[in-house]
């Protein structure tokens, strides 16, 4: 399957894709496109749009508090892991202003932007932080107690 989002990634369209690719969609394809050609793209290819405003995979607002993608995409797609759960406060810290944010989305953010700083494209963006994600998730997976 096709996913599409904007380019230029930092946090939750590199976080997103890493997720569709361990839990949702082994094989999944991404294209990252001007933010105002995203909808055109995915519409054209048959891409399902993640991290743009009005999509069913962004950013939402749920009893007051806001959530990102990569909360979207657990959702929809019923993902239970307690890691995974736990790495998207994680995450949801880097990306949004949220109240009492997890002490790790600070350093989460600023590798984001250094990754992006010196990666060539979102595709290299997305192997070179990829790992960072593994990681991020061995840890959350240790935190809960399940490693």
């Amino acid at each position: 399957m096709k996913w599409v989002t904007r380019e230029r990634a930092k946090v939750d369209r590199i976080a997103c894709p890493w997720l569709i690719k361990n839990f949702v969609d082994e094989d999944a394809e991404f294209l990252f496109v001007k933010p105002e050609k995203v909808l055109e793209v995915a519409k054209k290819e048959n891409a399902i749009p993640f991290d743009v405003p009005g999509v069913e995979l962004g950013h939402y607002i749920e009893n007051g508090k806001e959530y990102v993608s990569f909360d979207a995409i657990i959702k929809k797609y019923g993902i239970k892991d307690p890691a995974i759960l736990e790495l998207a406060k994680i995450v949801r810290s880097a990306d949004a202003d949220i109240p009492d944010p997890a002490p790790e989305g600070a350093g989460l953010e600023a590798a984001a932007e250094g990754f992006r700083i010196i990666s060539k494209d979102d595709y290299d963006n997305m192997r070179l932080q990829f790992p960072l994600y593994d990681a991020l998730y061995a840890y959350c997976k240790k935190k809960v107690g399940n490693l």
